[in-house]
């Protein structure tokens, strides 16, 4: 496979994207969600965008970033389940998603260093999406996030669908919003507005290979949101920029595990048609159905219990994080994250009675 640095190749990809996302449409075409409201108003973007430059100040900014915690929040925990699922974490697809999650996690860092920097505080426990329904703020309208062990179609009407490039050629005053989009929009405000930045309170700590660092200028603001674009919530469609990196954005490398094939550069452009990736063994843990598990039993309950009270630690130990609490609650955080994969392990091997599959986490916060 040819060498590429991530925006190039973005860029060549976004340009043959009517084909490549096409292999996400049935997803996109879902009509209705089956899942609890949205803790945010559907159309909250759609409204963000629809306000005039000239009326995008401040406030306009924080509410936007606090939008843009929910959906980096929304994407971890169905990536999460897709991962813990492999029984074999040395697999292609094992290392492929594991990677995108730690992406995710920089990503909800970098949003919040953003939030704080302009005033204001994240808060995450109000932003924890419910299972299934639509992501946050009413972008890729039509796509039903849910809980699921890895199976090629989760992987086709969940991951892929979710990251799904951008087509600017393709795009209408009346398509609903994008990832991509979104994100343009709060870049473009920045630049506007030019608001004062404060490192007070943001937090530094290393997220996968990644270094999470408190973001004082405009020039940070701009690598940030670029970051969070072109790993897989948007596509650059300017050719001559350049973005080291060796990895493929998070569409294309879960459209690898998809077709079983690594992307490769041809004569026809970017095909799946490269290595083997084969599909990897997985615990079949079931849909998680709206509602969560009915009438489980006293074991189940007390593993689904322990989950979603470690679930509710972690998000209380972010929004302390990012509050008063500072790196130690980051770390407590952390521990909560960790811990989460044994009960979900355990779940994902106990058999739902009457069928062939398996429970699997909910990720409810408690009241």
């Amino acid at each position: 496979m040819a060498p590429f640095k991530r925006r190039t190749f973005l860029a060549t990809a976004a340009a043959t994207a009517a084909s490549a996302t096409a292999t996400a449409a049935p997803a996109s075409a879902v009509g209705s969600h089956d899942g609890p409201a949205d803790p945010w108003p559907l159309d909250s973007v759609a409204r963000l965008l629809a306000m005039p430059e000239a009326g995008r100040g401040i406030d306009w900014l924080r509410s936007a970033l606090q939008v843009a915690v929910g959906l980096e929040l929304s994407t971890i925990p169905p990536y999460l389940c897709g991962w813990w699922s492999i029984r074999d974490r040395g697999a292609d697809a094992a290392r492929l998603i594991r990677r995108i999650i730690d992406d995710e996690m920089y990503h909800l860092g970098m949003v919040c260093n953003l939030l704080v920097a302009v005033g204001d505080r994240p808060r995450i426990r109000a932003a924890a999406p419910t299972y299934p329904g639509p992501l946050p703020g009413g972008v890729r309208a039509g796509v039903t996030v849910y809980l699921s062990g890895l199976t090629r179609s989760y992987v086709h009407d969940v991951m892929m669908a979710v990251e799904a490039p951008e087509e600017p050629l393709a795009l209408r005053d009346s398509a609903p919003p994008t990832i991509g989009a979104f994100y343009g929009a709060v870049l473009e405000c920045f630049m506007t507005v030019a608001p004062q930045l404060s490192a007070r309170g943001q937090l530094n700590a290393h997220i996968g290979s990644d270094e999470l660092r408190p973001i004082e200028t405009l020039l940070d603001v701009e690598r940030s949101i670029d970051i969070i674009r072109e790993q897989g919530e948007g596509t650059s469609s300017s050719p001559a920029d350049s973005f080291a990196d060796d990895h493929p954005a998070h569409y294309y490398a879960f459209g690898e595990i998809y077709h079983g094939r690594q992307l490769q550069q041809t004569d026809a452009g970017w095909t799946f048609t490269g290595a083997p990736v084969p599909f990897p063994d997985a615990r079949p843990m079931a849909r998680v159905p709206a509602g969560g598990w009915p009438r489980p039993s006293a074991p189940v309950q007390q593993l689904l219990h322990r989950f979603d009270t470690t679930y509710t630690t972690l998000l209380d130990s972010l929004d302390a994080a990012w509050g008063e609490g500072g790196p130690p609650s980051l770390g407590a955080a952390i521990h909560a994250m960790r811990s989460l994969e044994e009960p979900a392990v355990r779940l994902m091997e106990t058999k739902i009675p009457g069928t062939h599959s398996t429970y699997g986490p909910q990720f409810h916060a408690l009241p």
